[in-house]
């Protein structure tokens, strides 16, 4: 592994920024998919309704936010010219 800077922002972000995004991804589809189920579970009562409706904005508001970041780290990826490919796994074996 190289130890310049190119080198420790590749680390950072295979190692902390891609998959910290992907829970944050998955997070914001179960926060909007609860808010589907309780937006139609909820059909009588409008006050259930609107927490509903404002749970699928927030998941919605979040889906952008961490496919906006998931982009700037692909940005960053190509302006520093790193390399996409997934790192060797180490060998502990004699």
């Amino acid at each position: 592994m190289t130890r310049d800077f190119a080198g420790l922002v590749k680390l950072f972000t295979d190692a902390i920024l891609q998959p910290l995004i992907a829970l944050f991804i998955g997070a914001a589809v179960v926060y909007f998919l609860l808010g589907v189920l309780k937006y139609m579970s909820k059909a009588g009562d409008a006050k259930e309704q609107e927490e509903g409706r404002k749970m699928m904005l927030y998941g919605i508001i979040g889906l952008f936010v961490m496919i906006s970041v998931w982009g700037l780290v692909n940005v960053l990826g190509g302006t520093f010219v790193l390399d996409n490919s997934t790192p060797p796994l180490p060998y502990f074996g004699s």
